[in-house]
C-alpha cells in the first residue's frame, strides 16, 4: 500500500522516541526534553504554582509519570484529556540481582507484568532504569542505558527440550530466567556495581539501589515489501504516549485546557502513587481550579463539561489465528484506530463516548475501527475505567491496531500511528 511521507515521518520519529525511551523513566525525561523546547514550563508539585490563561506547563511524579497542558482561554471551560502509560511488561532486576552459578556470573529478575516470556530469549538485551547514588547532599536517582548487548537468556536446544515445537517454550520462572551477564567472579555482587559505576562514573560503593529493566537493544524499524509496517520494543504504549505528546505540541491556543497524562505501572494494576489508581490526575486537575480561580462548584461544572480519551493499543487481526478474534470485529493494521468497547467495563466506551470520538475522526479525515474481544475469552483493561471512575467524566477507549502485544518486539501499521496523532489533535482543537 501507498504510504505517504507524512505519515513515514510520524513513524520514524515514534521509533526515535521509543529507541531514546528503555524504561518509563527515560520516556518521560525524553518528553520533558521535547515539552522545554517547545516552551513548555517545569512545575514542581512542592511549590506553589501560577498559571496564566495560554500557559504551557508539565509536572512529574517519580520521575516515571508526567502530566503536561496548556491552559484555556476560560477557566471554567471544558478540560480536554488523554490519557496513556509510559510502562511495558518485560523483566526487572531483583535488589540482590547478581549471583555466580556452575561458572557463570547472572542477574536475577522478576517479572513484570504480562509479557510473552519465550520472546525474551536468544535476544540481544540492554539494561536501563534508574539507579539511586549516594551524594554528599544526599541520595539523587540518576539514569542508565546500557543499551550494547550486555544480558543474554538463551534458549535449551532442541535436542534437550523435543516438544518445544508442539508444546510451546515454558520457561519456569524463578529457575529458567535469570540472565547471564559474564563468567562467574568471585565476588558477584561487586562485579555487577562496578559494571554500574563505571556507565554512571561514580564509584561502586556509593550506589544505593535500583528499578533496572532488560530490554532488546534492536533498533526500531520499517518492514514488510513497501515499509508499511514498523516494529519496535514498547509500541504498548509508547505509540499512544508519542502520539499524545505530538498532539500537544502541535496545539495552539485552545480555548479549552489541554491535557496528557502520561501513567506509570499500568501493565501492574495502577495502584501506586505513579499510577492512574493514584491522586496524580486528580491532584493537578485540582491545583490548575484552585490557582484559575474556581471555587469547588465551578470546578465540578467544568468536569462535568469535560471529555478524556483513554489511549492504549488495540488487538490487529491476525490471519494465521482467525479462531482468536471476534468475527464481527476483525480490526485490520493501517485502518485507522480502533474503539474498544466491553460491556464489563474493562474499557470506558459507552456509546456516546464512542460518538464522540467518531465525530473527532470524522473532523480530523481520519478512517476507524470497533474492537470488541471474545465472549470466551478474558479482556485486558486500560487506565480509561479507572481514571473515568474517579473524576468523573466520559471517557472512550481507543488504540492502534498492533500484532504480538506484550512480545519483546511487537509490530504496527505505519499510517496509523499518524491518523491516531490526527485524532486527537482534532480532540484538543
Amino acid at each position: 500500500m501507498a504510504i505517504s511521507n507524512e505519515h513515514r515521518a510520524a513513524a520514524r520519529d515514534l521509533l526515535d522516541f521509543i529507541d531514546a525511551s528503555p524504561s518509563p523513566w527515560h520516556a518521560v525525561a525524553v518528553a520533558e526534553a521535547r515539552l522545554l523546547a517547545a516552551g513548555y514550563r517545569a512545575l514542581n508539585e512542592s511549590e506553589r504554582w501560577q498559571l496564566v490563561p495560554g500557559g504551557r506547563y508539565f509536572v512529574t511524579r517519580g520521575g516515571s509519570s508526567l502530566i503536561a497542558f496548556m491552559m484555556g482561554q476560560s477557566a471554567d471551560s471544558a478540560l480536554r484529556l488523554v490519557g496513556t502509560h509510559t510502562d511495558s511488561p518485560g523483566l526487572r532486576l531483583k535488589p540482590r540481582a547478581a549471583h555466580a552459578t556452575d561458572g557463570l556470573l547472572r542477574l536475577g529478575v522478576e517479572v513484570y507484568g504480562g509479557p510473552i516470556l519465550a520472546t525474551f530469549a536468544d535476544r540481544d538485551l540492554g539494561l536501563a532504569g534508574r539507579v539511586n547514588v549516594r551524594m554528599p547532599e544526599g541520595h539523587t536517582a540518576r539514569l542508565v542505558n546500557i543499551a550494547e548487548p550486555l544480558l543474554r537468556l538463551p534458549n535449551l536446544a532442541i535436542h534437550m527440550n523435543r516438544e518445544v515445537n508442539e508444546q510451546g517454550l515454558k520457561l519456569h520462572k524463578q529457575n529458567e530466567l535469570p540472565l547471564i551477564l559474564d563468567v562467574a567472579s568471585d565476588a558477584p555482587e561487586q562485579r555487577f556495581l562496578a559494571l554500574l559505576a563505571a556507565a554512571l562514573s561514580v564509584a561502586p560503593e556509593d550506589i544505593l539501589n535500583w528499578d533496572l529493566a532488560a530490554y532488546d537493544t534492536q533498533k526500531g524499524a520499517f518492514w514488510g515489501a513497501e515499509g508499511a509496517f514498523i516494529a519496535s520494543r514498547q509500541l504498548d504504549n509508547l505509540s499512544s504516549t508519542h502520539a499524545a505528546l505530538s498532539a500537544l505540541l502541535a496545539t495552539e491556543q485552545p480555548r479549552s485546557t489541554c491535557l496528557i497524562a502520561l501513567f506509570d505501572h499500568e501493565e501492574v494494576g495502577s495502584e501506586s502513587a505513579t499510577g492512574a489508581g493514584g491522586s496524580f490526575i486528580a491532584d493537578v486537575l485540582q491545583r490548575i481550579g484552585i490557582v484559575s480561580g474556581l471555587d469547588e462548584e465551578g470546578r465540578r461544572c467544568a468536569l462535568a463539561k469535560s471529555f478524556m480519551i483513554s489511549a492504549d493499543m488495540a488487538h490487529a487481526y491476525h490471519p494465521n489465528f482467525p479462531a482468536a478474534y471476534e468475527p464481527n470485529h476483525k480490526v485490520m493494521v493501517n485502518a485507522g484506530p480502533v474503539i474498544k468497547t466491553n460491556v464489563n467495563q474493562r474499557y470506558a466506551t459507552n456509546s456516546d463516548s464512542a460518538a464522540r470520538f467518531i465525530a473527532l475522526c470524522e473532523q480530523a479525515g481520519v478512517p476507524y475501527q470497533n474492537y470488541a474481544h471474545r465472549t470466551d475469552l478474558g479482556c485486558g483493561s486500560t487506565i480509561g475505567p479507572i481514571v473515568a471512575s474517579r473524576l468523573g467524566i466520559p471517557c472512550v477507549d481507543v488504540g492502534s491496531p498492533m500484532w504480538a502485544m506484550h512480545s519483546i518486539r511487537e509490530s504496527a501499521g505505519v499510517s496509523d500511528h499518524a491518523w491516531m496523532i490526527g485524532a486527537m489533535r482534532a480532540h484538543f482543537a
